[in-house]
């Protein structure tokens, strides 16, 4: 429900605007904001259908881990410590294996894929509820690490970044493993206060170790690199751990002799289904999206919030993608669609570009989840469970602000300033490079692309 009055707001809200500037002599919001209407719904579409390929590969891959009994292996696996961060679920429970293949997609950044997944473990946990109107503490706990989830191959993201032209897809790698790392612990630590739930023993301990250990050793594989060694390691690590994953999936299934071909196809039509019921939630945030800011609102927005923060003697460039920010506890495509609005406007390795993708994947959509989840099992005494989603959330979105401020350098002016720079720093070079004149150098800009100056070889003269 409340989204659906941001969605009418947003739409009201832009109309407003644009009268009112239409009444102050501004004739051009009003069409932009139609034009609006029509760009942003072919790119909402275009978007999903270049995410197909994605769920569909990895929707298929799932499955072939789930018939070839990979996933409930590593369930048991697992099991030392899920049965004492849930122990309300007896041990070998279906329920555990659900978890993890729920917790499974999280991590590999499939949000969309993980829903079917979460919905299964709901089931489970039900069937296990003794008050099946009420959430019990199990249900919580799966709620609050679901929109905490730790995301380690941010495959989504990554693929949005990519289609959107980033120059590096995975940079954000590393911040989005920091963060959703912060969100997890926050979330995990006030669940278990709540339900009494002692993290001191060894296998939590050795969790955490493990977790701990893995962040440790990639600051240490990145001591002492600069920027581009920082995302050349970033792409091949991940290009590794996708590249593995995607084999032990396969081998798995030929090691137990099932019809591995047949397994990833059955799976991968859920993800195909799952990319084409995107669309409409895509389209209808990203049409109002667009017609607010085409109206000049959420500039005005943002210049308001932006005055507050400098007003306190803040750095305020992380406003630019407070939208997302605000989205993302209510609908993860509302602040999918914030994200590449950010995209379009701002750039996609913008430093809001960079910040709206560690936004997007830091936490997951926590009013999303306890209407769909819990609305699937009948559940309708929350309890707890908003507190603890919640505060994971802001958590995560601290932090995703504050490792973005580490990771990515500040782009330091609009679009059209970075340009002039540019301008000015390849014209520079080209006048110390050679002898050609103010005005020589000038003639070569009105010939020749800024776009093809990194490719321009100039002799000296």
């Amino acid at each position: 429900m409340a989204l659906n009055y941001i969605w009418i707001a947003l739409f009201v809200l832009g109309f407003l605007v644009g009268v009112v500037k239409l009444i102050l002599g501004d004739t051009e919001a009003l069409p932009a904001m139609m034009d609006s209407t029509f760009n942003m719904s072919k790119d909402a579409f275009e978007m999903c259908l270049g995410l197909t390929g994605t769920l569909t590969l990895w929707m298929g891959l799932m499955k072939i881990g789930d018939d070839s009994g990979l996933i409930n292996r590593l369930a048991r696996f697992l099991s030392p410590v899920l049965t004492r961060l849930f122990p309300e679920i007896p041990k070998g429970h279906p329920a555990l294996g659900s978890i993890f293949m729920n917790m499974s997609a999280n991590m590999l950044g499939l949000d969309n894929a993980a829903t079917p997944m979460g919905l299964k473990a709901m089931q489970e946990l039900q069937s296990v509820n003794k008050e099946k109107d009420t959430a019990s503490n199990s249900m919580i706990m799966f709620l609050t690490l679901n929109t905490s989830g730790i995301t380690i191959i941010p495959i989504s993201i990554m693929s949005y970044r990519a289609s959107n032209g980033a120059l590096d897809p995975t940079d954000v790698f590393i911040p989005l493993l920091l963060t959703s790392l912060c969100s997890t612990i926050v979330g995990l630590l006030v669940c278990s206060a709540i339900q009494r739930i002692n993290l001191f023993n060894r296998y939590i301990f050795l969790m955490f170790f493990v977790i701990a250990a893995f962040v440790a050793g990639l600051f240490a594989c990145m001591a002492g690199m600069n920027e581009k060694e920082i995302q050349q390691f970033c792409r091949v690590l991940t290009s590794v751990m996708i590249i593995g994953a995607i084999m032990i999936f396969i081998l798995s299934g030929a090691w137990k002799k099932i019809n591995v071909y047949n397994s990833f196809i059955e799976g991968a039509k859920g993800g195909f289904n799952v990319a084409v019921t995107l669309i409409p939630y895509v389209v209808a945030i990203l049409v109002a999206v667009g017609v607010f800011r085409a109206s000049g609102g959420l500039q005005m927005l943002q210049d308001a919030v932006s005055s507050g923060v400098e007003a306190l003697g803040l750095n305020s460039d992380f406003v630019g993608a407070l939208p997302v920010a605000l989205m993302k506890p209510l609908s993860g495509p509302g602040a999918r669609g914030m994200m590449l609005e950010n995209f379009s406007h701002f750039g996609v390795d913008s430093f809001v570009g960079h910040l709206s993708s560690v936004l997007q994947g830091c936490t997951d959509t926590t009013f999303y989840i306890l209407a769909v989840y819990f609305g699937s099992v009948g559940i309708k005494k929350y309890r707890y469970a908003v507190k603890c989603g919640l505060t994971a959330d802001i958590a995560g979105m601290i932090a995703a602000v504050f490792f973005s401020y580490f990771f990515f350098p500040l782009d330091g002016g609009t679009p059209q300033e970075k340009n002039d720079i540019d301008k000015g720093a390849a014209t520079t070079e080209y006048i110390q490079k050679s002898s050609a004149t103010d005005e020589e150098a000038k003639d070569i800009f009105t010939v020749i692309s800024l776009n093809d100056i990194p490719k321009m070889t100039i002799n000296p003269m």
